[in-house]
């Protein structure tokens, strides 16, 4: 799938499936879970601080995910390695998927130029899905301003049959 035909997701549409390696569950796949709700939010890179920070947002609500029943599942470009160490460092209690070779980054069309002070280059738009217990996109979120941020999803997510 071409980076313009993935940009393309819209709610309502199967969600891409993916099978990750993680720095705690093993191999993770978007299939394996289905019959529970999901959030997979996508992030530039471990240890900055906009990511730290909607790590621990996410990580600090996950017991009320749990009660949703919604499992989250963060996705960088990162190693497992770099996660294991992210995690610890911050404490983060939910589960880190890594993704160098881009298979879900580019299923979910969230690699994208991007410009910091005048220069262009490639990177993951910080971006959340909300998949329902059909494997179905329920809600989108592009371009995500981290504050406040974790909260919205959680309320979705509660909304969610």
């Amino acid at each position: 799938m071409s980076d313009a035909e993935a940009a393309r997701l819209e709610v309502g549409e199967q969600a891409p499936d993916f099978t990750l390696p993680t720095d705690t569950e093993g191999d993770i796949s978007l299939s394996g879970l289905r019959g529970r709700k999901v959030v997979v939010y996508f992030y530039p890179k471990d240890n900055t601080s906009g990511c730290t920070r909607e790590a621990q947002d996410f990580s600090a609500l996950l017991d009320e995910f749990e009660q949703a029943d919604t499992v989250i599942i963060g996705i960088s470009p990162d190693t497992v390695r770099k996660h294991a160490n992210f995690r610890e460092k911050h404490g983060l209690r939910v589960i880190l998927a890594a993704d160098p070779e881009r298979q879900a980054i580019d299923a979910y069309g969230v690699w994208k130029e991007k410009s910091m002070y005048g220069r262009k280059y490639w990177g993951v738009e910080r971006s959340t899905f909300l998949i329902d217990r059909e494997g179905r996109i329920a809600r989108i979120w592009r371009k995500v301003k981290v504050p406040g941020h974790a909260q919205e999803v959680l309320q979705a997510a509660q909304e969610l049959p």
